[in-house]
């Protein structure tokens, strides 16, 4: 009986150190994709800032250049506006699909 008993005990052992391995397994990799997918969303989301920056000056200075050509300072902005408006338009109709593509693009990208 005591044959078994000490054979049993390491086997208990290791069972116990491979879960706690496993479970240390699985919150590396949680945190990994967690930090990756944040450090993604940053570095993304700094970009977009310093896009927008560029494209709210390149506006301004289309709009007075527009405004400068049609004599009115005033319907360049309007003109740039219209434009807005247009793209906002197409957005909006076609956002089903820009949100179907984005969830897809953000689950492939957590589960990779």
């Amino acid at each position: 009986m005591e044959d078994k008993k000490t054979f049993i005990d390491p086997l208990l052992e290791r069972i116990e150190e491979y879960g706690k391995t496993s479970f240390e397994l699985v919150k590396l990799k949680a945190l990994g994709k967690v930090v990756h997918a944040t450090s993604t969303f940053l570095s993304h989301g700094i970009m977009v800032l310093i896009f927008l920056a560029v494209m709210f000056f390149s506006n301004i200075g289309l709009a007075i250049w527009i405004g400068d050509l049609l004599d009115k300072l005033y319907y360049g902005f309007f003109c740039v506006a219209a434009f807005y408006i247009v793209l906002g338009s197409v957005v909006y109709f076609l956002r089903k699909k820009i949100k179907k593509h984005l969830s897809n693009s953000i689950v492939s990208h957590l589960l990779n």
